[in-house]
């Protein structure tokens, strides 16, 4: 007898398994690992520093021209601005297909043309916003014996370059501690008796230290290079600086001044876990694995403390790779657990150990092909592919069920034929439907290339992965599976231990239901009828949340509060997160934040890092915390969110996800209505951390130069700015080389540091002669209140009120505003109102949807047709895949599981789950209308595939049911999506055992003479 292809390969198909799960786990232990895909993210932020420029200036002369420049650049899609006291930050959004480096030089070029029309001092910053310019790792540095100044010196020059050398690491960044000056405190008394001004201070200082070349000296075969070095390197060499000299007398620095190495003045201020310190933040390369950066970095900690001087402590306080690792090891926990379950329930349906174990053997052998194809198109291990895999589980199980239940049904009918033969023949039947089956759910997942937006980087991610998932499934249950079958089989030649047949009864509730069409009717018409009903009412958001274990704070005390004064108001915070049960550890920063921002000393946030085990979710402690410090402190303005959520909403156009955009001509009309925005925002129930965007500069004190009095006495409008800036910050006239850093210089006053409003009126100018007068003869002096933030996009004036959501979903609290802001609002002509944040994000994203949706059912009613070639039967499963979602409509509203970008994707997916069953279905169906009557070979294709389908709906939906129920961390993040398909399968139940044979009953189909009778 001629053998056939499983029996004559069937050992070099085994080494080939072998090797598949050998190199699969290869692949799945050099994959690099990370919490998200890496995605560039098409914004580019530009800052600019210039000062402390009035609002109005720096939007005249700084934000407008580089504006009209950088809109210059292609592929730009929106540009915003926010112009605030002598700094200002533009975001260019460009195009989703845009070269993001490319955009980046072009800019950098643009700024570049106009830089001389810009004020000389202003410096800018440019940065393409992704997820790696963020830290991924945090330290705390304190010593209770080194100075401020001490520690900062060894966290930048012993430690930064020790930690640098971890591979991996693109930047160790080192926020707060003390900077290093010397500070040259002038006698003004004895200034003023010796004739010697600030000024001549200042020039003799630029004039003396310096190190410049005179020229080379040849003097025979030798050649010099000569250098007048005239360096100031010491404290001493400081003090013995001439500045004045003449036949009678040299007047030294020391003889007129006091001469001290202090802390440079700081509008910064940090602590861990409520002590002072300094914090030191790890920002990893692009392309590095953040698990395998954490372990070196672990390891390099660990040899750092053997070389710190004694007395330094340095201790972690967030490690985003701990988040990381907990969230891939629960996605994989999700999915193993599934599968396991998913074989149970198939020993429990075949009665039999070796189809199951066929099973338990196949499912590995799918996942490990995956992991190597994945490698090799240079995908990582991050919470879109793994859950990806976790959710494909359904459609993986349900490929090795039908053909392992199909060759276990060959077997029980054949008692007499080699064990190849039967699995030849179950494959050659099921191929067909096998191939068409795939490609049905293949083909719903390729329509997903036209999402765009962030939503759509990332679920682009989730989607080829299951697309190379569910070939792979494909080609296993093809080719291997079979193959495990037999060789687990006693015998080739014959199938010696005869497994007793279970006979295919006929079901006569399918006869009862075929005959009475009604039913079907009534159901189909339940379905339609839910959908209408259930859609309206369902709780919809954009991206699925999950808990994520740690808390970001952003934080603003009232403007023109000093940072002493916001200093102490957080400290009162800090009782309120200590005394908090679930918090592990905090960092907190004033004056800077996490990020790319314009920060002023008066805002700030908190990293706040909650205990793994905690009885409270992340949601429940934000409110907690929330609730305390609105009632503590009520005058600091607080927003809460997640790291990973706040990062995404930063790499976004609005961190919040309500945001409501003011457009119009006047700033001050458009801050009107932006508080009347906020107050209905206030009112809406449902929200919290209302902002109504206006952020005031603090106050100022204006000094008014009298020009005609100042010129009598001979003195510049710059020499007295000059002046009065020596009694507040001092100026900075040169700086000196100290071993390990240039040591910036500066001229001050005495008293500076503590200098008030009155006590600047009455210092002292020195005139010409060395005379002295007060600062008010020539100069008058008033107060202004704090200016507003301007904000602009695509170079119109706009006002933005933002908030965050507070148990309530986004669609039923914009649609309550929105009602609100229609009824309550009236605007003048040419203003405007506009949503943006996330809501408008979601409303992209669901238009994407729901072509996709059409699209995909397109491909699934084509695919049928070119299958079966009748176009009423691809009709009818088009039909019941579309009615299918009614399933999942209805378990999302019943467990209030929000209508979001995830839960949309498991619609879509039901659509080819019910075309993939009805396939096989139907292909029985054909094949027993060769020797039986339509009505008996729809009977027998219902009883016949009754097992299989129980099988998979069953085995899919307890697959599912770990990440349905959002065990572990990160699970959350796919539990809408595996809701909504466990919802699809159970409708997709009723849709396919009873309204599909209905249908067939009602249309026309060859009839045959003679009935073969059902065994």
């Amino acid at each position: 007898m001629k053998r056939d292809f499983f029996s004559t390969f069937k050992y070099p198909l085994l080494i080939l398994a072998v090797i598949t799960l050998i190199a699969g786990g290869y692949s799945f232990t050099k994959m690099k690992v990370a919490l998200f895909p890496e995605i560039t993210f098409p914004k580019i932020k530009v800052i600019v520093d210039a000062g402390q420029r009035p609002v109005s200036q720096m939007a005249v002369s700084v934000t407008r021209p580089l504006e009209n420049a950088i809109k210059q650049v292609p592929d730009l899609a929106t540009i915003r601005s926010t112009t605030s006291r002598g700094s200002c930050e533009i975001s260019a959004f460009m195009n989703w297909s845009a070269d993001i480096d490319l955009s980046k030089q072009q800019i950098e070029s643009r700024i570049n043309e106009i830089r001389n029309q810009l004020p000389a001092d202003a410096s800018i910053s440019v940065e393409k916003m992704n997820p790696s310019i963020l830290p991924v790792m945090g330290y705390s540095l304190t010593s209770n014996k080194l100075n401020p100044i001490a520690l900062k010196q060894l966290a930048l020059y012993t430690i930064k370059p020790y930690l640098s050398q971890v591979a991996g690491v693109s930047d160790v960044r080192i926020i707060g501690g003390q900077d290093k000056e010397y500070w040259i405190q002038l006698n003004q008394v004895k200034m003023s008796a010796l004739g010697i001004t600030p000024q001549l201070v200042a020039q003799s200082f630029s004039s003396t230290n310096f190190i410049l070349s005179n020229g080379y000296l040849s003097d025979y075969r030798s050649m010099y290079l000569t250098l007048t070095d005239a360096q100031l390197t010491s404290m001493q060499q400081i003090e013995s600086m001439v500045v004045k000299g003449s036949g009678k007398r040299v007047v030294q620095l020391r003889d007129i001044a006091d001469v001290m190495i202090h802390p440079a003045k700081q509008y910064i201020k940090v602590n861990a876990n409520g002590k002072e310190s300094i914090l030191i933040a790890i920002v990893k390369q692009p392309s590095a694995n953040v698990v395998e950066l954490s372990r070196a970095m672990q390891a390099k900690i660990s040899q750092l403390k053997k070389i710190l001087p004694k007395g330094v402590q340095i201790r972690s306080y967030y490690n985003q790779a701990d988040f990381v690792n907990n969230t891939v090891h629960s996605v994989m926990d999700c999915l193993w657990i599934g599968l396991l379950l998913a074989v149970i329930v198939a020993v429990i349906f075949l009665k039999s150990l070796k189809p199951s174990i066929t099973l338990l053997l196949t499912l590995p052998l799918t996942l490990s092909l995956t992991l190597i194809v994945l490698k090799l198109t240079g995908q990582d291990l991050n919470i879109m592919t793994l859950g990806a895999l976790a959710a494909a589980t359904g459609l993986i199980i349900d490929d090795a069920i039908v053909v392992v239940e199909q060759i276990q049904r060959f077997h029980e009918q054949s008692e007499n034929q080699p064990a190849g033969s039967v699995a030849r023949e179950a494959i050659r039947y099921l191929f067909k439907a096998m191939l068409g089956s795939s490609i049905s759910t293949v083909v719903i997942f390729i329509p997903f290339v036209l999402m765009s937006g962030v939503a759509g980087a990332y679920f682009k991610v989730m989607t080829s992965t299951m697309i190379i998932t569910l070939i792979c499934s494909f080609f296993i249950t093809w080719i291997f599976l079979p193959v495990i079958y037999l060789i687990l089989s006693t015998s080739n030649k014959v199938v010696s231990n005869y497994i007793p047949s279970h006979p295919v009864q006929e079901k006569k509730w399918v006869r009862f239901f075929i005959h009475r069409p009604v039913y079907s009717i009534i159901f189909l018409i339940i379905l339609i009828g839910s959908i209408i009903l259930v859609i309206p009412h369902l709780s919809t958001g954009f991206l699925p949340q999950m808990d994520e274990g740690s808390v970001v704070l952003d934080y603003a005390s009232p403007p023109g509060t000093t940072l002493e004064e916001t200093d102490r108001m957080l400290h009162q915070i800090e009782k309120i997160i200590t005394a908090n049960p679930s918090v592990e550890a905090y960092s907190r920063r004033t004056g800077t934040q996490l990020g790319f921002f314009i920060t002023e000393p008066n805002t700030g946030d908190y990293l706040i890092q909650l205990k793994k085990n905690r009885s409270v979710t992340t949601d429940e402690v934000i409110n907690s915390l929330r609730q305390q410090i609105e009632a503590t402190q009520p005058a600091l303005r607080v927003d809460f969110g997640q790291v990973m959520g706040d990062m995404l909403g930063d790499l976004m156009e609005s961190a919040q996800p309500i945001e409501i955009k003011v457009f119009g001509s006047d700033q001050k009309v458009i801050q009107q209505y932006s508080r009347q925005i906020a107050a209905i925002l206030n009112s809406v129930k449902g929200t919290a951390d209302v902002f109504d965007g206006i952020t005031i500069a603090g106050p100022s004190l204006m000094v008014h130069p009298d020009f005609m009095r100042l010129s009598q006495y001979g003195i510049t409008p710059t020499d007295f700015q000059f002046q009065l800036q020596n009694g507040l910050e001092g100026n900075e006239v040169g700086s000196v080389f100290d071993p390990l850093q240039l040591t910036p210089v500066r001229l001050v006053y005495p008293g500076n540091s503590n200098m008030s409003l009155s006590a600047i009126r009455n210092q002292e100018i020195f005139l010409p002669g060395g005379q002295r007068k007060p600062f008010s003869e020539f100069a008058d002096f008033s107060i202004t209140g704090g200016v507003a933030e301007q904000q602009r996009e695509n170079l119109q004036n706009m006002g933005t009120v933002g908030a965050r959501l507070e148990n309530r979903d986004l669609g039923s609290t914009m649609q309550e505003l929105q009602n609100r802001i229609d009824k309550e609002v009236n605007l003048p002509p040419g203003y405007s109102i506009a949503y943006g944040g996330a809501y408008a994000a979601q409303q992209k994203s669901f238009t994407e949807l729901a072509l996709i949706l059409g699209l995909s059912s397109l491909l699934v009613f084509t695919t049928i047709l070119f299958l079966f070639k009748d176009i009423r039967v691809a009709l009818i499963i088009l039909m019941l895949s579309v009615l299918g979602i009614a399933g999942s409509y209805l378990l999302l509203y019943l467990t209030n599981t929000p209508l979001n970008v995830g839960s949309y994707t498991g619609i879509i997916m039901i659509v080819g789950i019910i075309g993939e069953n009805a396939i096989f279905t139907y292909t029985q169906f054909k094949a027993s209308l060769k020797e039986m009557s339509k009505e008996h070979s729809i009977i027998y294709a219902i009883s016949t595939r009754l097992r299989p389908k129980l099988m998979t709906a069953i085995g899919a939906i307890i697959a599912l049911m770990p990440l349905a129920l959002g065990i572990g961390t990160g699970a959350q993040l796919h539990q809408p999506l595996a809701i909504a398909v466990i919802g699809g399968f159970l409708v997709a139940l009723p849709l396919l055992l009873i309204v599909f044979p209905t249908m067939l009953n009602l249309i026309g189909g060859k009839e045959k003479q003679g009935d073969r009778n059902l065994i």
